[in-house]
């Protein structure tokens, strides 16, 4: 529990919660969990001991409808938190203090994980290009010896520039944005039928 009720000071608190009409364990929960901004919600096992309490010292009383304990303030509970008076003021001083701490706190904490975030996708990104670029750009084939000349060197060094151009225009469509994986497998095994008829024919 967060030390602002320490000491006794939740059992107070939830008179003062109390005082403002009649309410159930869970409301009482969700209450203090809006106080706090959902940065701080009692647990049942927190808030039902201290009721229970509360009702044995004659504070509050409940009446049950539907398997549901409905909490309110008994006279004897509304005299004690005109004699704590001050002492509630110091209370609501401090949870507004708290508030603000958990609250920035938390700020800080969402600042450094969406800049983790940030990171983390900016270097997956990084490495994804590379990744493709690696596949795609493959490194130069070794050079061909010097053709012959005539008409089948030149259709030789055609061949080699078509290949690189292809070689060249599949990575610059493969940069280009992001496929899915039907895209890609259709495009591996395009691939693979053209590789394959190559062989057959050059053998």
């Amino acid at each position: 529990m967060t030390a602002v009720f320490s000491h006794g000071r939740l059992r107070l608190y939830l008179l003062k919660l109390l005082d403002d009409g009649p309410k159930h364990g869970y409301e009482l929960i969700r209450l203090l969990e809006d106080r706090f901004l959902g940065l701080y919600a009692p647990s049942a096992g927190t808030i039902y001991p201290r009721l229970q309490r509360l009702e044995v010292e004659g504070l509050v009383s409940h009446t049950a409808a539907g398997g549901r304990k409905t909490y309110d303030i008994t006279d004897a509970g509304r005299e004690e938190l005109r004699q704590r008076a001050g002492e509630l003021t110091a209370l609501e001083t401090d949870i507004a203090a708290s508030v603000a701490d958990l609250s920035s706190l938390a700020g800080e904490i969402r600042s450094e994980v969406r800049g983790s975030a940030r990171d983390l996708k900016r270097e997956l990104s990084e490495a994804t290009r590379q990744t493709r670029r690696a596949r795609w750009e493959a490194p130069a084939p070794p050079p061909r010896p010097a053709s012959t000349g005539g008409p089948q060197g030149e259709l030789l060094d055609e061949l080699d520039q078509r290949l690189a151009a292809f070689t060249a225009e599949v990575g610059r469509l493969m940069r280009a944005r992001q496929f899915s994986d039907t895209q890609l497998r259709t495009a591996i095994r395009l691939l693979d039928g053209a590789l394959d008829g190559l062989r057959r024919l050059l053998r």
